[in-house]
């Protein structure tokens, strides 16, 4: 099949585009060709800009897919650039939003059908921590207007494995690997749940193959903090408590991905993948993708926001003596 990817050069777009190279598809990718890892051995490149209207989609015009996968679409006018010209040039659309569409993100667990946000206005175009949702709803919207049942929405929760530079978390295989005391919230209350983008990247190939249509939560096996660190090797770990966090001063993101399970986003890492896997979602085991992450981000030495001096600094303020950090 000939496939169509708007974005595809770093992360889950990267493992979008090689799932499907991988599976004997022909690939198009288009991109502004900026980003450093913008090669991708046996894809064609197409050059535009998908914030320049038409003249910035004029290397698509006069062809045609099979399906389109977009992994780059933030905002309504993206999107309806990007639908409006490829209603009649592709069979089907495959766009990658995201679990922040949910309003009610404490529910337990989070499922397909559970109410969004209100979708923005088609006039905003500022990406920040209040619009993401809403303008993903909107984009959600757009696309299923444009293509009906020709359409499938994959709302991944956060996404990790080899090529996450988000530094989130690949925090977590990083940190366990330098030793030390280790601080973590939540042992045996609270869990973490990511998807892998390999998986992600897998289940696209599906829905295109298999001729998929609606919206798909995209989440991985839910794994208690205290399996996920042991399963890694940590031996060393301070476990305490978000309360005792917040007295500390410490900010949930310090400690990247970690969500109490009773917060008000709780039910972010407990997203339900049931109606996904039925369609053939398969999942890597987490370990492999901690270990997988970790041999990719090793070489990297990446600086996080939670410092070993700021986790001595912390660790201290709750009590822990000769806390090793190096």
């Amino acid at each position: 099949m000939d496939i169509l990817v708007l974005g595809g050069t770093r992360f889950v777009g990267r493992h979008i585009v090689e799932a499907f190279l991988a599976a004997g598809h022909a690939v198009s990718v288009f991109t502004r060709g900026t980003s450093p890892d913008s090669d991708l051995p046996g894809a064609e490149h197409l050059r535009g800009d998908r914030n320049g209207g038409d003249a910035g989609h004029a290397a698509l015009r006069g062809r045609t897919w099979d399906a389109c996968v977009d992994v780059s679409g933030y905002t309504p006018r993206q999107l309806h650039a990007s639908t409006g010209l490829l209603r009649g040039q592709v069979k089907q659309y495959v766009f990658v939003s995201t679990v922040s569409v949910y309003a009610e993100q404490g529910r337990h667990p989070i499922r397909e059908d559970d109410p969004l946000f209100p979708p923005a206005a088609d006039d905003v175009t500022e990406v920040t921590g209040e619009t993401y949702g809403p303008l993903k709803v909107r984009c959600e919207q757009i696309v299923q207007e444009a293509f009906g049942p020709a359409c499938v929405i994959l709302r991944p929760q956060l996404v990790a494995g080899p090529g996450d530079y988000t530094a989130r978390y690949p925090y977590w295989p990083d940190r366990v690997a330098r030793g030390g005391t280790v601080l973590a919230a939540g042992a045996d209350a609270d869990f973490m749940q990511v998807i892998d983008a390999r998986d992600l990247a897998r289940f696209a190939v599906t829905a295109v193959e298999e001729n998929l249509s609606g919206v798909f939560n995209m989440a991985g096996p839910r794994v208690g903090w205290r399996e996920f660190l042991t399963m890694q090797g940590a031996v060393d770990v301070h476990w305490t408590t978000p309360e005792a966090l917040e007295r500390a001063g410490v900010e949930f993101t310090e400690l990247p991905i970690y969500l109490p399970a009773n917060g008000e986003q709780g039910g972010i890492m407990d997203v339900s993948n049931d109606r996904a896997r039925a369609a053939g979602l398969t999942l890597t085991d987490p370990l492999a993708t901690a270990q997988d992450t970790r041999a990719w981000s090793a070489p990297r030495d990446t600086v996080y926001s939670f410092t070993p001096e700021r986790e001595a600094e912390v660790l201290a303020l709750l009590g822990v003596e000769d806390a090793r950090t190096s």
